[in-house]
């Protein structure tokens, strides 16, 4: 998808889906600091906070939606601390489970149990001297946080079937969608563990509360589309800007980072358009009114048929073809709904 070098300090022992800040690192030129975009007062005060903490070796809760960057937070507090030269190494916590949690984070030695047939270090020992970024921290099961409480505390690991411990030097680094206080109160996590790794909350508000940054993130997004592929950049029509303006977003700026890629791609000329973009952000545009004045069926049908009018400079054939209707169809449509294919061609040209 794009290209797969990745920043040599980040050194990742496990693997992992789609992540946002991992796609981004592939296409940056090996710096993480230059793909923190944004300018909102959200944005300025989450840099402001990262200045803040970098210098400190105190653990850091970074709450947010899904989507909204939590790791790449994590990678900004890391390259802007003393630690930038060593490793940073994320964990999803989701898949840590039993025996798996304390082989992976602490290491496990050779015939520790079926299947050990070399030993491994472990995340906490790959990391030593750097930063152990664990993601989903709120998925650990109960009765495995007070194994990696004891760790926390003792700044030592065990490897899994050893007696030998080995004193680890480590910046934890911790995320979460989830309310982590909540879970306390409901006992679902530790209150001790909890107080460990809750010095500092710094929260990342959804992109849906920093408008100021889509455009910024979207422009962003394109360009790397364009350095990628080897082509001219290109750009957004002030339609589709306002059409990304409008969205929610509700999986941040994940699903604009992929809104945009698809958007790319499917667009053969310069401009990108709003039918372009996924058709649920286009649809959330048609139909976001309020209550008291919800559009007709006729009025949305419309408004989806010029703009696959205006994305295809008043070509019938092949809006047809993006609508999924028959031309005799479309032209039905067309001379129902007083759409002027002539003034769509006209403002095209201009």
């Amino acid at each position: 998808m794009r290209p797969t070098g990745r920043n040599s300090n980040q050194q990742s022992t496990h693997g992992r889906g789609f992540d946002f800040s991992e796609t981004l690192s592939r296409i940056s030129d090996g710096t993480l600091n230059a793909d923190f975009i944004g300018k909102s007062p959200a944005f300025n005060s989450i840099l402001e906070t990262i200045q803040a903490v970098a210098a400190r070796k105190c653990p850091v809760i970074i709450t947010g939606e899904t989507g909204v960057g939590k790791e790449m937070v994590a990678c900004r507090i890391h390259n802007s601390s003393d630690r930038a030269g060593r490793a940073f190494v994320p964990v999803d916590c989701a898949t840590l489970t039993g025996q798996l949690f304390e082989s992976q984070l602490f290491g496990h030695v050779r015939g520790a149990f079926t299947g050990a047939v070399e030993k491994t270090l472990g995340f906490f020992r790959a990391a030593d001297g750097g930063t152990l970024f664990l993601d989903e921290i709120s998925e650990i099961p109960l009765e495995l946080q007070a194994k990696l409480l004891r760790v926390l505390q003792q700044g030592a690991v065990t490897p899994l079937g050893s007696t030998k411990s080995y004193r680890v030097n480590v910046r934890i680094l911790c995320a979460t969608n989830r309310g982590l206080w909540e879970m306390v109160k409901e006992q679902t996590f530790r209150s001790d563990l909890y107080y460990r790794l809750n010095v500092v909350n710094l929260e990342v508000p959804p992109l849906r509360q920093r408008r100021e940054d889509i455009l910024p993130l979207a422009e962003y997004f394109l360009a790397n589309q364009a350095a990628f592929y080897n082509e001219p950049p290109k750009v957004l029509t002030q339609s589709t800007k306002d059409l990304l303006l409008n969205y929610a977003w509700p999986g941040n700026v994940r699903q604009l980072a992929n809104a945009i890629e698809r958007a790319y791609v499917l667009t053969t000329g310069r401009h990108i358009r709003p039918l372009a973009m996924p058709f649920e952000i286009i649809v959330a545009d048609s139909v976001d009114y309020p209550r008291s004045e919800l559009p007709t069926l006729d009025e949305v049908k419309r408004k989806i048929i010029i703009q696959a009018l205006e994305c295809t400079r008043g070509h019938k054939l092949a809006a047809a073809k993006i609508l999924g209707l028959e031309r005799r169809r479309l032209n039905r449509l067309i001379g129902k709904l007083n759409i002027s294919v002539a003034g769509i061609k006209k403002k095209s040209r201009s």
